[in-house]
Formats: structure tokens, sequence, C-alpha cells
């Protein structure tokens, strides 16, 4: 049986199921429903949609930019920034393992021609000043033009502190590029670090926020940036099929979550952490690489064979992702307390103790 099948056959057999794929798993609770259904709502490719005129503005101020642009999801809106900050044939620095070159299909490169250079990230995740600055091509005609520096936060559910990114967007700034943050879990990591969501924003030109990860929306990203990027980020979601037209209820749902649901991604660290331990004091999973958490995130390596361990899991009620050999579990508001006791049972029963 595959691991799409498993998960199918797990979902539709309980739907009680403890889900920890990822938080993009989350459904909108009924208060998100309710506002969903009562958001008015306009042809947004003409601009005249109030609810999401006015999501954007909310945003806009609670991350410190001038404006913003509602999309249907985080590699769309990843991609217009790339592509309206570089020409074809013009080149952007990020690290090796950075979801815009890892899990977004190339796709700077695909259809902008934009060239990326990587660089390998430091133990916390962030890109090291010294390393950014070397990457950074000289004017010459041999090299393509180094324009853009993008970074992420959280990587991999580790937080990189306010100071590492400051330093690394100044190595880049200072050579004159412009800088995008991936902030596909910025509240997550500026909930960790105690500071303000446009402490982090600063840190970058134009930044992407997720909204259907822990926020829990069904879907959409914002773009946040420059007036004169926005309005070039603008063309290209129209060009990517990115126009939405009644998108108003996608985007009330949004500004429940921005409201709402914020301050509450803290119980999911919590959670991830209080997992990770009960992991650890059962004795479970590959001694050879010990079990840690990371905000949200718990990363686990069961010992023996990976899929009889997945599918072991799922007849008790608990859905594993298919990474292998380490599985990442992630927690969100879709697992509360109950159903986090009903996870560690599961495990304990699994691992024999």
């Amino acid at each position: 049986m595959t691991s799409s099948t498993l998960d199918r056959v797990a979902l539709a057999n309980n739907p009680a199921i403890c889900d920890l794929r990822s938080d993009t798993v989350t459904r909108p609770d009924q208060a998100m429903r309710d506002a969903m259904s009562n958001a008015p709502v306009g042809d947004d490719v003409y601009g005249d949609d109030p609810t999401v005129a006015a999501l954007e503005t909310f945003a806009t101020e609670m991350l410190g930019k001038q404006e913003a642009a509602f999309f249907p999801s985080g590699t769309q809106s990843n991609l217009a920034a790339m592509l309206s900050h570089c020409q074809r044939g013009d080149e952007l620095i990020t690290g090796t393992e950075y979801h815009v070159k890892s899990s977004e299909g190339a796709g700077a490169s695909v259809l902008g021609g934009v060239a990326i250079h990587t660089i390998a990230a430091e133990p916390d995740g962030s890109l090291a000043p010294d390393a950014i600055s070397a990457a950074i091509k000289p004017d010459d005609a041999h090299h393509p033009v180094s324009r853009l520096l993008c970074l992420e936060n959280t990587h991999k559910g580790a937080v990189i502190s306010l100071a590492a990114m400051q330093a690394a967007s100044a190595a880049a700034r200072d050579k004159g590029l412009a800088v995008h943050l991936d902030g596909a879990r910025l509240f997550n990591a500026t909930q960790a670090l105690g500071i303000e969501p446009a402490a982090l924003a600063a840190t970058a030109d134009t930044v992407s926020l997720c909204l259907s990860k822990g926020l829990g929306t069904p879907a959409g990203t914002l773009l946040l940036g420059p007036k004169d990027v926005l309005h070039r980020a603008r063309r290209w979601r129209k060009i990517l099929g990115g126009g939405m037209r009644q998108s108003g209820i996608l985007a009330a749902a949004a500004m429940h979550a921005l409201q709402h649901n914020v301050s509450r991604l803290s119980d999911d660290h919590q959670r991830a952490a209080t997992l990770s331990q009960h992991l650890i004091d059962i004795g479970a999973g590959d001694p050879a690489h010990p079990t840690r958490s990371e905000t949200c995130m718990v990363f686990f390596t069961p010992a023996g064979d990976h899929m009889a361990f997945r599918a072991s899991m799922a007849e008790q009620g608990v859905l594993l992702g298919g990474n292998s050999p380490t599985i990442r579990l992630v927690l969100h508001k879709d697992i509360d307390d109950a159903k986090l006791d009903r996870i560690c049972s599961a495990f304990s029963a699994q691992c024999g103790t």
C-alpha cells in the first residue's frame, strides 16, 4: 500500500483521526466559517472586493509594509515576488534547503529565467553574512547580476534570531540587493522570539505570509512590500493565473485568523515540546537520530521498518507524514490536549512501553 493510499484509507475510516502530517491539514472552525459566510464580496480582479481590501490594509498595518496582495498560495506569492524583483538573466541567492529552492519547482528559473545560487545554511538555519557577500557576483559580463536574497523564517521549524536575520539582510542590502522573506510560518517565529511581526518583516523588502498552515484558513497567502514591487507582483499574479473573483470569502477567513489565531500558535509549540519529551521519556525511536522539537514540529526517527510503523500508527488513529527516515510530526490548531493524549498513548503502545 502506498503512502497516499494509506492516508486516504485512514482518513476515510476515522474522521476523528489525529493528523500530524502538516499544519496545512487544519480545517476552519465554526467562528471562521461564520466569518466566511457573512463576508461582503466583490470581484477582486477589478479591485472591488471589500473584504480583500480590508484584509490587505489590516496586514500592511500589522507588518509595517506599504502594500499587500492576496494570493491563492505561498508558492505563487514567492514566485511573483522573485519575478518582480528580478529580470531574466538576473540571479537570486538563497539557502540550499530553503523552500524557494527545494520545494517550488524552480519556478523562478523555469518561468522567469532567473538563476538560483544556493549557499549552505548555518546550524541555526540562518545564512552567514560572509557567505552571502561571497556569493554576490562582481559587475562582470561573465556572471549574472546578483539581484535578490531570499531568506526564510522558520526553517524546518527552527526559529532564526532577529539578529541573524538582520545581519543577513544587511549583507545583501550593502551590495544593493533586495531581500525577500518567505514567511510561511512567520508568526510561529515571532511568537517564539517574543517580538512584533513588523520587527521580523522589516528585515526584508517583501514578505510572503501563509495563512493556511498554523493560522488555520482554507487557502491563501499575503505578499507585502513596497508599492512599486507589489504593482509588478499583481501583474505577475494575473499572468500566473492567481487572479480570483469573489475571494472575500477566503479573505474573511484570513482576517479572522490574523485577529484570533496568532497568539494561540504558542499552544502548538508547547504541545510539540510535550510530545517530544514523551517520545524521549519512553525511549522511542532510533538512538542514532535523537528526537527533538522545533516550534510546532517534532522530528522523530522510528526504529525498524518506516512504512510498517506508519501503518500501525494509522490503525491507532494517528496519521504521520511520509518523510524518511526522520518523520516530521506537526502540531496544529486541530490537535488539542485530548488528541495529544491519544497521540502519546499510541506512541507508547507502538513502542512497547
